[in-house]
């Protein structure tokens, strides 16, 4: 599965960076969807789409495994439909009207929300204990030890 996302259209939604400048929106989605996309939106290549020129002037780059792409002459919503064409893509967006076209191209849509900060894995776990090895309840043991342990020490 391929994942197209929404640039600007995340960002903007965004608690975590609507009230940053354009660049650090960029650079904090970029970061993020680098070392935890495939967490946040599932296995497969992330393109990052965005509105107009970038400052460096370069087009299309790469950061780890997402690709990120300035849409120059014509809008972001218009790049993503056309990438979405005849692919088996997810468009990450929470515009109604990019998430009606690309749904029209066969594409599955995601809310923007998805992509934002603090979110809970998609796998819905919010503690990793079993992936360490720890049996389901773990935490509730680490409790009575406490109590046990630090009794009185508080």
């Amino acid at each position: 599965m391929r994942y197209l996302v929404d640039g600007y259209n995340v960002t903007k939604r965004d608690p975590a960076t609507s009230r940053l400048s354009l660049e650090q929106q960029r650079e904090a989605l970029i970061a993020r969807l680098a070392t935890r996309g495939e967490g946040l939106l599932g296995a497969g290549p992330i393109t990052v789409v965005f509105d107009g020129v970038p400052d460096a002037g370069v087009g299309t780059f790469r950061r780890g495994a997402v690709e990120v792409r300035f849409s120059r002459f014509e809008s972001a919503d218009d790049m993503i439909t056309r990438l979405a064409l005849g692919d088996a893509s997810t468009v990450v967006t929470s515009d109604t009207g990019l998430a009606i076209r690309a749904g029209g191209e066969g594409a599955h849509v995601l809310g923007a929300e998805v992509c934002f900060e603090g979110r809970a894995s998609k796998r819905g776990a919010r503690y990793p204990a079993g992936s360490v090895g720890l049996p389901r309840g773990a935490n509730k043991v680490t409790e009575e030890l406490k109590k046990l342990w630090l009794d009185g020490e508080e």
